[in-house]
């Protein structure tokens, strides 16, 4: 599917967008649905994020939590843990920031085209990722088989669930959940995301593989999906790194001559093991 991409005035001069919508969705996590000022769509692919700017206070990349399809209105989820990001839980509906953006690479959605698609998500991994898994299920025949692995801390963390509801739920996807660790009101899964690995039966040179999560699970996810016998350029990965212009000039996101704000922050695992300063 074609996506076709809104070009905005000038990268470095912030479009105005209002709050229309804050809700949380654990006790530190929020989502915020923005619209443009002009009316305009933002234009952006699953994976890429943007330069969220309050004015007086400060700028910080987030990413991109809707995915294109959602008309109107664009979505990103925080977790607060700066002073731009405790600023917006601040916001109140009607208040207006500043976008930057689309910025990044994003997920290479053309080449998972009549593929399996094998999505694995650890904690707050679930925001940028989930623009991707909401396009893939507004796009059902773009990939076969679609399957979503979420894993995090403890059940009260975990985000979106009445979404997470809905994928369990749906005959075309597959979707398996673990937490780490639980009290009597959990029955699923207890245990790392691996452990859900043995469930996961795929066909490896169809599949890809998209990882989003802490820098701890790439490791041992990467591993697992090298096991299955996945090729290393078909396993795609989100960084975090911190992405202050977003826009390649000031070296902040820097990794081994890559701008991870321009060449990423998607990467395949073929390209990152080169890299000395990557997982």
């Amino acid at each position: 599917m074609e996506m076709h991409l809104t070009p905005q005035a000038s990268i470095h001069l912030p479009r105005l967008a209002e709050l229309v919508r804050a809700e949380d969705i654990t006790r530190v996590e929020r989502v915020y649905e923005f619209k443009l000022a002009d009316g305009a769509e933002l234009g952006h692919r699953p994976g890429q994020f943007v330069e969220v700017s309050l004015f007086g206070i400060g700028e910080a990349p987030i990413s991109i939590s809707s995915s294109p399809t959602k008309r109107g209105t664009f979505e990103i989820a925080v977790r607060a843990v700066g002073n731009v990001t405790n600023a917006l839980q601040k916001l109140e509906v009607g208040s207006t920031v500043g976008i930057r953006g689309p910025f990044g690479n994003g997920f290479p959605v053309e080449e998972f085209k009549n593929k399996d698609l094998l999505i694995v998500a650890g904690g707050i991994g679930l925001f940028p990722v989930r623009s991707l898994i909401n396009f893939v299920r507004d796009n059902r025949a773009h990939v076969n088989r679609l399957i979503i692995v979420f894993g995090c801390r403890r059940p009260e963390e975990r985000l979106f669930c009445d979404e997470l509801a809905t994928w369990s739920q749906c005959e075309q996807t597959e979707f398996l959940e673990t937490v780490d660790t639980c009290d009597e009101s959990w029955t699923g899964n207890v245990g790392v995301v691996t452990s859900l690995f043995p469930k996961i039966d795929i066909d490896a040179e169809d599949t890809y593989a998209v990882v989003v999560g802490p820098p701890v699970m790439y490791r041992f996810v990467v591993n697992e999906c090298l096991k299955k016998g996945i090729p290393e350029d078909q396993i795609v990965l989100s960084l975090e790194r911190r992405m202050k212009c977003g826009v390649g000039k000031c070296g902040h996101c820097q990794m081994d001559g890559s701008y991870v704000c321009q060449d990423g922050p998607v990467y395949t695992y073929s390209v990152l093991k080169q890299m000395k300063e990557a997982i």
